[in-house]
């Protein structure tokens, strides 16, 4: 099958591309540059990754994001909190609806590119803070989109029912540096080690077994363990 993967340049999404490729054509890697502080640290891993297996990269700007929605992720937000990724702070770097904007506007890329897929790499994980990577709406927006294109473009989700640990432990079996990706959401020159994703991305490789080759500037206990 011909898929396009949102690949934003995290260790989820980079480990859902090299998962895919032995199985289907990736025809286009979509990345989005919605205003989150981030972006600009992320979106080159993805880059890399697509420009490695021979695949075209679209970064598709929405700056009414940034401009125009409420959210401590975004540029015109406040600032990331620290602490657990589950915690209730965490809401805070909800972007409204996020989800739900990016695979509408990919769904229409992909029928226009004739892919008849695309894959994203919403886990069990974010399911606590996320409304938008839960299995229910992924089943209502897979359902959309098949009955809303000619194509009938399948919503693929490897992952649904994986956490960031299991994907750690992926990625690692694919073979994966996973120093070419991108988590904190601080964005600054290095992983923060504090935020919420830090932590996560820090919690996943511990529990997984696997030696972290990302940078920190701190390194804290892990408020989990």
């Amino acid at each position: 099958m011909k898929v396009c993967v949102l690949l934003s340049g995290g260790m989820d999404s980079v480990t859902a591309l090299y998962e895919v490729l032995g199985m289907h054509e990736v025809v286009a890697c979509l990345s989005f540059d919605y205003g989150a502080k981030h972006n600009a640290c992320e979106i080159p891993f993805a880059k890399l990754h697509a420009e490695r297996n021979g695949i075209p990269h679209q970064v598709i700007p929405l700056d009414f994001i940034n401009t125009l929605f409420k959210s401590d992720l975004l540029k015109s937000g406040g600032a990331i909190p620290d602490g657990h990724y589950a915690e209730a702070s965490m809401k805070q770097t909800v972007v409204p609806f996020r989800n739900g904007i990016m695979l509408a506007i990919a769904a229409g890329y992909a029928e226009s590119v004739e892919a008849a897929g695309l894959v994203i790499a919403a886990h069990s994980g974010d399911h606590a803070i996320y409304p938008d990577c839960r299995e229910p709406f992924m089943q209502a927006m897979a359902s959309a989109m098949s009955e809303g294109t000619y194509a009938g473009i399948q919503l693929l989700r490897p992952f649904i029912a994986t956490d960031k640990t299991g994907i750690a432990r992926r990625g690692a079996s694919l073979g994966l540096d996973f120093s070419e990706t991108w988590s904190c959401y601080k964005g600054g020159a290095i992983h923060c080690g504090v935020c919420g994703t830090c932590v996560e991305r820090r919690e996943a490789f511990l529990l997984a077994g696997l030696p972290d080759p990302t940078i920190y500037q701190q390194t804290p206990a892990l408020p989990s363990l």
